[in-house]
Parts: structure tokens; sequence; C-alpha cells
């Protein structure tokens, strides 16, 4: 590997280090976040389905 690959790992292993424990240390304000992120990604997925629909409904 050259330096650029081998810098590249390093600082990729640290920052999951520090992620991990951000996440751990931090675990119930990750679950709420968690949860407000399915509850985006499922709003997001009703509206889509909807103009989707329609779409198909003046055809």
């Amino acid at each position: 590997m050259d330096k650029l690959g081998t810098i590249a790992l390093i600082i990729g292993v640290v920052l999951c280090v520090i992620g991990g424990y951000a996440i751990w240390a931090f675990l119930p304000e990750v679950i709420i976040a968690v949860k407000g992120l399915i509850g985006i990604a499922v709003l997001i997925t009703g509206l889509m389905l909807v103009i989707f629909g329609i779409l198909i409904f003046r055809e």
C-alpha cells in the first residue's frame, strides 16, 4: 500500500472507534434519532406513493 492508503486506513479505524464510543456514550439519544429517521423515511415513502398514485389515477 502507498502512504495515502495507509493514512486513510488508520484515520478510518480511529474514526470508527470514536464513533462507536460516541454511540455507546449517548445511546438514548441515538435511539431517539434512529426512531426519528425511521419516521422521516416512512413519511417520504408515503408522499412518493401518494404522488405516484395521483399520476396513475390521472391516466
